[in-house]
């Protein structure tokens, strides 16, 4: 028997494939990394023409961030490979971790320094956090009571 008569691929006689072009998990999960990497790439494109003080991959998850807004039929595309990522995401903490050990000596002549920058930009991100969550209650609580009045029967 031939591999000919035997693959359900074979060509037929005007030489087309007679099986359907069927997409396979895998080429699922390399589109998926080719749009995560092609945003951080722009990102990082972006950034190195304009000189932005924003890191690429920032600009870039910005930019997808925009994109599965607009266009949310995009998120099936991506979501797999990112839930995946997202599920290991400790493992991106290793090459950081390594690093402050490799610099634990320049640390360490910095460590007050470091401390109080860590101290004051925590309480600063929490109480910035606590007024922006306070003002959309209230914008929230003001929108529900006009709602509530606009929507209540007058006699």
């Amino acid at each position: 028997m031939s591999t000919r008569e035997t693959s359900p691929a074979a060509p037929t006689q005007s030489g087309v494939s007679a099986a359907p072009k069927a997409s396979t998990p895998d080429s699922g999960v390399a589109r998926s990394f080719a749009i995560l990497l092609g945003f951080q790439c722009l990102g990082e494109l972006i950034v190195y023409v304009t000189r932005a003080p924003v890191p690429g991959p920032v600009l870039g998850m910005v930019l997808l961030l925009c994109l599965l807004s607009a266009r949310p039929s995009v998120v099936p595309a991506v979501e797999q490979v990112s839930r995946g990522l997202l599920n290991h995401l400790s493992l991106f903490f290793v090459p950081a971790g390594v690093g402050v050990m490799v610099f634990a000596p320049q640390l360490k002549s910095q460590l007050f320094a470091l401390a109080l920058a860590i101290v004051v930009s925590t309480i600063l991100s929490m109480a910035i956090a606590a007024l922006v969550t306070g003002m959309l209650l209230t914008r929230l609580d003001r929108k529900q009571s006009q709602h509530k009045a606009a929507t209540a029967p007058r006699g």
